[in-house]
C-alpha cells in the first residue's frame, strides 16, 4: 500500500440514528486503535513453564481519537450532547485504499483548549461499545 494522506482518514458519527453518516468537525488528527486482552491458560504442566494463551477467547475493543475545531454550531452541539448524555452512536472509520470500520462507540473524554492568540479546538475519545464491522474500500 502506497503512502496516504491522513487528511484522508475521516471519523463520521451516524447523527440522526437513521445511518445517515456525516464528518465530524475539522479533525486535524485522528486515530484508531485496536486492543484484544489475553486470557491465560498457563498450568503446572505447560511447557517450560512458558505462558500459554486461550485463541479468540480475549475481550476485543477499538479506541478512535481525534483533535480539531468545530466547523459549526451544529457539529459542536452534536458531539457536546452525545458526551453529557453519555449516549451510544454508531461511528464510522474511513481508511483510504483500505476501508471503512463501522460500529458502536461511546464518548469516553472531551477537552477544549486554546491559546489566547489562537482558536479553540477539542479532543475527543471514544471507545468502542459492541462489535466493529470492517468493509473493505
Amino acid at each position: 500500500m502506497a503512502a496516504q494522506k491522513g487528511k484522508d482518514l475521516l471519523l463520521k458519527v451516524d447523527s440522526d440514528g437513521l445511518g445517515s453518516f456525516v464528518t465530524v468537525a475539522g479533525l486535524r488528527t485522528r486515530s484508531l486503535v485496536f486492543n484484544a486482552e489475553t486470557v491465560d491458560v498457563t498450568h503446572q504442566e505447560s511447557a517450560g513453564h512458558w505462558r500459554e494463551l486461550l485463541a479468540g477467547a480475549g475481550v476485543k475493543s477499538a479506541r478512535l481519537t481525534g483533535a480539531g475545531i468545530f466547523k459549526d454550531e451544529a457539529s459542536d452541539e452534536t458531539v457536546r450532547a452525545y458526551f453529557f448524555n453519555g449516549s451510544i452512536r454508531s461511528w464510522q472509520v474511513v481508511i483510504p485504499d483500505l476501508g471503512t470500520m463501522t460500529g458502536l462507540f461511546q464518548i469516553t473524554s472531551f477537552e477544549f483548549n486554546g491559546r489566547h492568540d489562537g482558536e479553540v479546538n477539542f479532543e475527543l475519545s471514544l471507545e468502542s461499545a459492541g462489535e466493529i464491522d470492517f468493509a473493505a474500500a
